[in-house]
């Protein structure tokens, strides 16, 4: 039987200006007292704070941390300074993950794809790279050019998949989860719905998108998190709800699973 993934909140779920007006550490504790397994801090959210990472930290529900920069920057060079920030606030929130995109990767950056590789030599915290929303860090094509280039340069990445993500660029996640599904380490569950201008992100059992397909073409025995809105009047039975609808999808996966 497959071990049951942790269940983990993306902060960012419970929208932007409740979590500036409130802090992630209020959230974070509250979707762990809710029965989420973990959370992921948003690099995006934070405020700058004083002594704000050590507080999140000492809530012990951070298992990921999500930066807003990519690797490499617009002018294709590897962004240094990123993972550097990257990589000390995670390791400041005790995070054993770190999110980014790969940004603005070219193809043929071999040498960066070898300092990249030095520079991850030895950390203890694990890089997963996350498809986005743009055309250069979120196609299938752009993705499986980055994953077989860096392979090829002895640096096996882990994938952070977002279900809901390849919509905004007319992708199909079930195609997606076939390419990738064995180097996923990472899940954002996210349900989708199409608006005139545009697709918006919303709960699971709302989605117009088959997510429990895509789900069971993925591994489960890595952390899915919830990366979809949550609100409501009773937040810690909402968290409760939504984490149950992820743990239900994911036991149906075990009981259905081939010995």
């Amino acid at each position: 039987m497959r071990t049951a993934p942790p269940i983990l909140i993306s902060l960012a779920a419970f929208g932007a200006d409740a979590v500036r007006r409130h802090g992630q550490r209020h959230f974070a504790e509250l979707a762990r007292a809710a029965g989420a397994d973990g959370v992921e801090v948003r690099g995006e959210l934070l405020s700058g704070e004083d002594g704000e990472l050590p507080a999140l930290r000492a809530t012990g529900a951070v298992r990921v941390y999500s930066s807003p920069e990519g690797l490499w920057d617009a002018g294709g060079a590897l962004d240094t300074g990123a993972l550097q920030r990257a990589f000390d606030r995670a390791e400041g929130l005790g995070a054993a993950r770190c999110k980014l995109s790969i940004g603005g990767y070219r193809a043929g950056s071999a040498a960066s794809l070898a300092e990249l590789r030095d520079r991850l030599a030895g950390s203890a915290v694990e890089l997963v790279v996350e498809n986005d929303q743009t055309p250069a860090a979120g196609t299938l094509g752009a993705l499986r050019r980055f994953f077989a280039a860096a392979d090829a340069a002895g640096l096996v990445l882990p994938m952070t998949f977002d279900l809901g993500n390849w919509h905004w660029l007319g992708e199909c996640p079930l195609q997606a989860a076939a390419a990738f599904g064995p180097r996923v380490g990472y899940v954002h569950a996210k349900g989708v719905q199409r608006r005139p201008d545009t697709w918006i992100a919303v709960p699971l059992e709302d989605s117009a998108a088959p997510w429990r397909a895509v789900l069971r073409a993925l591994p489960a025995d890595v952390p899915w998190a919830i990366e979809y809105p949550l609100a409501g009047d009773d937040l810690a039975a909402v968290v409760r709800r939504e984490t149950d609808v992820l743990r239900a999808a994911a036991a149906l996966q075990q009981e259905t699973a081939l010995p």
